[in-house]
């Protein structure tokens, strides 16, 4: 057997330069098409289509195709013919797996609400979160979107990276607690965050 590697002989991590794409399960090609590039205005710019998973070399017929971001970045679909859209995690609450979009300002947060809703789509939202604010929808396969109107600026958001560590040290160790708490037969209820940055949303109910 190999030894394992030194520190020094493991090489630095190189420059991961922005998302390329995020992929789903789609259930129509052309549903899917029309509400990403007709309604949200994303183009089509990409399709890969084969009867064998290239990773995995199973047989699995698909059309795998990808929608143009302003940044370069895609967000893609596979239609495996069937008809079948993905279905929520059974696990875990719906409002959790998502993905966000940014947008330049308020107002165009605004207009693509009012271009949302003359479509027929549901849209919950504007939704405050302090340093930006969203809007959100599910598109055709059920899959939850985010649009977000950046607030903060480089400095904010710089400094709140200055914290995050931090704090995210204290949740870990604290879970470890609750972990340690729950072996005993301690711990009944999920872990509490120790500290609130939204106490406006629980005062609403």
């Amino acid at each position: 057997m190999a030894a394992a590697p030194q520190p020094h002989e493991i090489p630095a991590p190189p420059p991961i330069r922005q998302l390329h794409h995020y992929a789903y399960r789609a259930r129509d090609a052309e549903e899917t098409r029309h509400f990403y590039e007709d309604i949200l205005g994303l183009p089509l710019y990409h399709i890969i289509q084969s009867d064998h998973v290239p990773s995995t070399g199973e047989y699995c017929p698909y059309t795998h195709f990808f929608f143009r971001l302003q940044d370069g970045s895609f967000i893609a679909f596979f239609d495996l013919g069937d008809d079948v859209k993905c279905e929520p995690s059974p696990n875990t609450p719906i409002w959790v797996n998502h993905i966000s979009f940014r947008v330049d300002s308020m107002q165009a947060l605004l207009d693509m609400k009012a271009r949302l809703q003359a479509h027929g789509v549901e849209v919950l939202g504007v939704t405050d979160h302090h340093i930006f604010h969203s809007i959100y929808f599910f598109d055709p396969n059920g899959i939850r979107l985010e649009l977000t109107a950046q607030l903060a600026d480089e400095f904010q958001m710089l400094q709140e990276s200055r914290t995050a560590h931090a704090r995210l040290q204290e949740w870990t160790a604290r879970k470890e607690q609750w972990r340690r708490d729950r072996a005993a037969g301690k711990a009944a209820e999920p872990l509490k965050p120790q500290r609130n940055d939204r106490p406006e949303v629980g005062a609403r109910q």
